[in-house]
């Protein structure tokens, strides 16, 4: 079965590298191929690794709560350089406060985001999402039946 490709990065001014590191490892491990283009990345380093590594997805990590500001257009850039298809999800403390969550998702949707995270999300969500994302059912059983025979 063919390694799925992410790039992963925390976006805009944001310098939040603890957090971005332990998604790298828990990715890693769960069998995915991430390129991770660290902190402090504008949209376009996502976009242009992306396109490098024929990546699947796109996982943009936010703390410092502007994440709405820095991912703004981010659907549309994608579809520019040939990523139409590209599965984006965001994550992290992603705006300013507290705020009506749902109201949040909604605005990121709209974005062009597929996947929406609130703080606190394990990443064993995130992995369990992008399995449900990228692999058909077939896939999955198929994945989850050799993972048992090498442990």
């Amino acid at each position: 079965m063919e390694e799925k490709r992410l790039v992963l990065g925390v976006i805009g001014s944001d310098c939040h590298a603890v957090g971005n590191k332990i998604l790298d490892y828990a990715l890693s491990e769960a069998g995915f191929k991430v390129e991770n283009i660290g902190v402090l990345s504008p949209q376009e380093d996502f976009i242009n690794a992306a396109v490098e590594t024929n990546a699947d997805v796109i996982v943009v990590s936010s703390l410092y709560g502007h994440g709405e500001m820095d991912c703004r257009g981010m659907r549309e850039k994608c579809d520019e350089s040939g990523l139409k298809d590209i599965i984006l999800y965001v994550g992290g403390n992603i705006v300013v406060g507290k705020q009506n969550w749902p109201e949040v998702e909604k605005r990121f949707k709209d974005m062009g985001f597929n996947r929406v995270f609130p703080p606190g999300t394990s990443v064993e969500t995130t992995i369990k999402c992008l399995k449900e994302d990228l692999y058909s059912k077939e896939e999955l059983k198929l994945k989850e039946e050799l993972e048992l025979k090498q442990n």
